[in-house]
């Protein structure tokens, strides 16, 4: 690959990962129209671990609480936040890993890779995102984080697995819809992010991990490089913003695009 299908590819999944516009959608679409080969699966996983190493710093604090407890909650020791947060990161993740299989194994992962269907999603979870947004009260915290609301939550985040969903804006839609303030909806969607994208990640590295050169694992390195600055400049941006505004600026990107990819795709 060249440097700038690289440097594309890895600043379009740092930069949508996590806004709630959807990374998956936008990666279709780059080869669907501009016509560039599709970047592979080693690129993926690059890409992928790029984003996570972002995610992972930025709210290094809030993951460090999460380790700190994960080896009490797997002696059922939930007698801590920390072993509390860990609980429920892992419970909102088991929705997403299973229906993550079952579409794996049954297929209709590729079948539902078409701009149909990225513009449907983009255009109706952009529209539940503003209903969400204004709808849902402000006054619940990250720390009022109960085992309910990561089940919802968690339930909500298997349905991004459709591309154009958008994982961080149907797990934010989800969380303001529970009433969660707008900086701490983002937060819980980002941390949410972290065991979803090693997973997913974990997945597809075994999968290339046979078939991967040398050629392969440097542009591998330089997505996850040019990923990593792109996705961190998007979670400052974002969390910054949020302190000022709502979620409507996304919400019209995404109405916008989808009905441009509707009309593209019935056209």
């Amino acid at each position: 690959m060249t440097l700038f299908h690289l440097f594309l590819v890895a600043v379009i999944q740092g930069l949508t990962e996590f806004l709630p516009v959807s990374s998956s959608g936008h990666l279709i679409l780059l080869p669907n129209l501009t016509g560039l080969d599709d970047q592979g699966q080693v690129i993926d996983v690059a890409v992928h671990v790029g984003t996570l190493g972002a995610v992972t710093f930025y709210f290094w604090p809030d993951v460090r609480r999460a380790l700190i407890g994960l080896p009490r909650v797997l002696r059922w020791q939930i007698d801590s936040q920390e072993a509390w947060l860990a609980l429920c990161l892992i419970i909102a993740t088991i929705p997403v890993v299973l229906f993550g299989l079952a579409l794996k194994l049954s297929g209709y992962d590729d079948a539902l890779r078409s701009i149909e269907v990225i513009g449907w999603t983009m255009l109706v979870f952009g529209l539940f995102l503003y209903w969400a947004d204004r709808r849902g009260a402000q006054e619940k915290t990250a720390e009022r984080w109960s085992l309910k609301d990561a089940v919802i939550m968690g339930l909500w985040q298997a349905v991004a697995l459709i591309p154009g969903t958008s994982r961080s804006g149907i797990t934010i839609s989800a969380a303001r819809y529970l009433g969660y303030t707008r900086t701490e909806a983002a937060r819980l969607a980002m941390l949410m992010s972290i065991p979803t994208i090693l997973a997913s990640g974990v997945l597809l590295g075994v999968e290339v991990s046979v078939t991967a050169d040398a050629a392969a694992a440097r542009d591998g390195a330089i997505a996850a490089a040019f990923a990593f600055v792109a996705a961190w400049i998007a979670l400052v941006g974002m969390m910054r913003l949020l302190q000022f505004v709502s979620y409507t600026p996304y919400v019209i990107y995404r109405v916008a695009l989808g009905v441009v990819l509707l009309w593209i795709a019935y056209a």
